[in-house]
Formats: structure tokens, C-alpha cells, sequence
């Protein structure tokens, strides 16, 4: 009844089917490690969130400091004055919590100790009239202030996947780069940004603030692993059904063929 099964036909089905296997059990495996991935960031942010603020410059020491993802996100100070001289603003910025795209406005903190420039992205601005000017940015405070922020690694194309393209307007960039800024001003910029959560004076009416990063959603990664081990365990269910309904159909056909002998003749 089941002699079917030795077909060349079914022969490329079951190779197919144990082919499938071994890849949904690996896909399984592949989400189950984002899934891990995706938890360990969370758990990571949340710390550097909630630790005690600590200096900028004692964990970025020098210029060309490369900020390791373990103090990503890290909650950091620095105390000096704006240099609105050397601010600009990073063009294609997407507004927080909304879709309008504009410019993020970084002012270098000269710090009060001399340790060098410390990049502040003091947050976001709407776009100018056209691509070409530079758009309506407000003041940074002036004098000495205090701001408290998160640390952040210095973007590159290779991090961000956004091209860093030359021929802008002056003044205007694509990434956030200390590397880039010491070059441009000559100054001794400490590696890494801070990202403005707050600053001591209160200032009011600067760029709107950017959020926190959400470290509370583990995304569909574990669904999509459990998915793919069931249909992992569907693959042989499946060769069993199909295998049976073609058994049943040849018997019907057999069944047939026998009531009519005319159709065994033909």
C-alpha cells in the first residue's frame, strides 16, 4: 500500500523534509540568542541608568577614546562652559517620539577642570526653510553650568550605517564624532558624547529633550524561536498526513479501477 514511498518522487520529499530540520531547529537558536541579546542590553541600560552619576572624563580620559558598550548609556556629569562658537548640528535626526526629521544640536562643554572638551547633544530642532541653512537653534545657557547625562559611544558609519558624506553646509554633519570635531577645531575633545538629560542651572526653551532609551521591551524574538521548533516538529506530522492521503487516494483509484473494468482496459 505504501510502496509509493520508494518513488523517486517521494524520495526528493524526504530528503527536503529532513533538509528542513536542521535549519528551523538553527533558526530556533538564531532567535532564541537575539531574544538573550536583546535582554542582556536591557539589563545593561538599566543599570548604567540608575547607577550614581560619575564624571565624564574619568571614564573618557583623552581624546580618541573609544567608549566600550558596558559604560554605554552610563549616567555621567560635566562641569563648565558652553562653546557656542564650535556647536553644530547633525543633520536627518528624527524628533523624539515622532516621525519629523531634523537636526540634533551638539555644543562642546569646555570642563572647568582643563581635562579638554566634552561633546554635548543638547537635543533636538525642527528643520530650516531649506537643506542648505542652518536651522533655528536656542541659545545654550551661559556661564558655568553642570549638566548630567547619558554616555554615549561616538557614532562611525560602520556603527550607525549612516554614510558620512562631505560637501555639507558649515557647520552641519552626519555623525556625532569627537574625532572629527578635535580635527575641525583643534580642540582637545574627549572621546564619546554625552547626551543632555539635565542641567544644573535649570535652563528652559533649549532643544527638545531626547528620552531615555525603552529598556523594558524584549521584542518578538522568543516567539519566533518557539515558532520555529513547532513547525520544527510539524515537518515529520506533515510527511505522515501527506503520506497517508496519497495511500487513501490510491486505494480509492485501486477501489475504482476494480468496479469498472472498462477503465482497466482503457
Amino acid at each position: 500500500m505504501y510502496r509509493f514511498l520508494l518513488s523517486r518522487r517521494w524520495a526528493f520529499i524526504t530528503l527536503f523534509a529532513l533538509l528542513l530540520i536542521p535549519a528551523m531547529i538553527r533558526l530556533g537558536f538564531w532567535q532564541l540568542h537575539r531574544h538573550e541579546a536583546r535582554v542582556a542590553r536591557n539589563e545593561l541600560i538599566a543599570r548604567s541608568l540608575t547607577a550614581p552619576p560619575v564624571a565624564f572624563d574619568s571614564l573618557s580620559p583623552s581624546p580618541g577614546f573609544a567608549v566600550p558598550g558596558e559604560l554605554t548609556w552610563r549616567t555621567v556629569t560635566a562641569s563648565g562652559q558652553y562653546d557656542p562658537a564650535h556647536e553644530f548640528v547633525v543633520r536627518g535626526r528624527t524628533e523624539p517620539g515622532g516621525s519629523s526629521i531634523g537636526y540634533f544640536v551638539v555644543t562642546p562643554l569646555k570642563l572647568a577642570d582643563g581635562a579638554g572638551v566634552v561633546l554635548v547633544n543638547r537635543g533636538w530642532v525642527d528643520s530650516a526653510a531649506d537643506a542648505t541653512s542652518y536651522p533655528p537653534v536656542p541659545a545654550p545657557p551661559a556661564g558655568q553650568v553642570t549638566v548630567t547625562g547619558r554616555m554615549r559611544a561616538d557614532e562611525t558609519t560602520a556603527s550607525s550605517g549612516i554614510r558620512d558624506r562631505g560637501g555639507l553646509p558649515e557647520r552641519q554633519y552626519k555623525l556625532i564624532n569627537s574625532g572629527q570635531q578635535a580635527r575641525e577645531s583643534g580642540e582637545r575633545v574627549l572621546g564619546g558624547y554625552l547626551e543632555l538629560a539635565a542641567t544644573d542651572p535649570t535652563a528652559t526653551g533649549g532643544p527638545e529633550a531626547l528620552a531615555e532609551p525603552d529598556h523594558s521591551d524584549i521584542g518578538p524574538h522568543m516567539a519566533y524561536a518557539v515558532q520555529w521548533w513547532l513547525f520544527c516538529g510539524l515537518v515529520p506530522v506533515g510527511l505522515v498526513v501527506l503520506a497517508r492521503r496519497e495511500a487513501a487516494e490510491r486505494a480509492a483509484e485501486a477501489r475504482k479501477a476494480a468496479a469498472d473494468p472498462e477503465l482497466v482496459e482503457a
